[in-house]
């Protein structure tokens, strides 16, 4: 497994707030609703995403992903700043300028515009994460990310085009798994762009040397490693691995491997069915009292107290 994968794992979407939107420019519609992530692309028609003080140009079929709960708009026109179409808000609910429900822009299930022949149309999802490895990839992000149409290389936004027509059963549970590919395709793309600021953790699992251990890590994050086990899985020695490994990603081996299972527990702590004991087993502690120990200079506060509600220090 690599380190991609295992933290994608962690972001899913659910119910996914998704839906098209039609209309004929001028037009622009806000984006309320507090997502971890917010999924934008035009599948007709070109649009700016203004966030503050920042606009970021967004062309037919591009793929834009915002990260993080604040709000943004997506426009036709950023000079003439219309009147928002529609509000998304964090219930899913859809509001006009005025606050009340925008019915009267409703063309049908998950299709909101003013006509089904608009000039433009907009495809937007948006995912909720929560938990600390879910951090690691969305604190390696920009706020604003756009993958060029011309730098897809999976064709899963024409899937997902296809099936938000339709309204049969199991749509919901279509819609979910096609949002995860999208989402998973355009981060691989935009992380692939010359320029573009990926975590050293994404470029170190194709390394030749880091790669093994950085796989065996995520694969197996129980298993009672060392360095030594560890440069045997990438055929090197103790040194060679443990000087590359930290060029890649500014830290030892060992340390990557602690933040990593800590990580892991910090999640596994808020399911009520997994004991203290239970959660230090599964992630390679000898037992509660060893994950407490690590949990607590990590984190600052005890795993009994991160399950309670309380925040670990950043």
């Amino acid at each position: 497994m690599d380190a991609l994968t295992d933290v994608l794992a962690h972001i899913r979407s659910s119910g996914a707030l998704l839906g098209q939107t039609l209309a004929n420019p001028p037009w622009s519609a806000a984006f309320e609703e507090q997502a971890s992530l917010s999924l934008v692309t035009m599948l007709r028609g070109d649009a700016w995403i203004l966030d503050g003080s920042d606009r970021h140009p967004l062309n037919p079929h591009d793929i834009a992903v915002v990260v993080g709960p604040g709000p943004f708009t997506v426009t036709s026109d950023p000079e003439a700043t219309p009147t928002p179409l529609y509000i998304q808000t964090a219930t899913g609910l859809c509001l006009d300028a005025a606050g009340n429900p925008a019915e009267s822009i409703a063309l049908g299930t998950r299709t909101c515009g003013t006509h089904q022949d608009a000039q433009h149309a907009m495809l937007t999802g948006s995912f909720t994460a929560s938990g600390r490895v879910a951090e690691r990839l969305l604190n390696a992000l920009p706020r604003v990310l756009i993958v060029p149409r011309e730098a897809h290389r999976t064709p899963t936004l024409q899937l997902m085009e296809a099936e938000i027509l339709r309204e049969e059963p199991g749509q919901q549970a279509i819609l979910d798994r096609l949002l995860d590919l999208v989402l998973a395709g355009a981060l691989r793309d935009w992380f692939s762009l010359p320029g573009a600021k990926s975590p050293g953790w994404y470029h170190a699992t194709s390394d030749p040397v880091v790669g093994p251990a950085l796989a065996a890590i995520h694969e197996n994050p129980e298993h009672p490693w060392t360095i030594e086990l560890l440069a045997r899985e990438a055929h090197v020695s103790r040194a060679t691995l443990a000087r590359r490994f930290s060029e890649l990603l500014g830290q030892p081996p060992m340390s990557y491997l602690t933040g990593w299972r800590l990580c892991m527990a910090a999640d596994l702590l808020e399911r009520e069915d997994m004991t203290v004991e239970s959660v230090a087993r599964d992630v390679g502690y000898s037992s509660a009292y060893a994950l407490s120990t690590a949990f607590q200079r990590e984190y600052g506060i005890r795993p009994s107290q991160h399950r309670q509600g309380l925040k670990p220090r950043a």
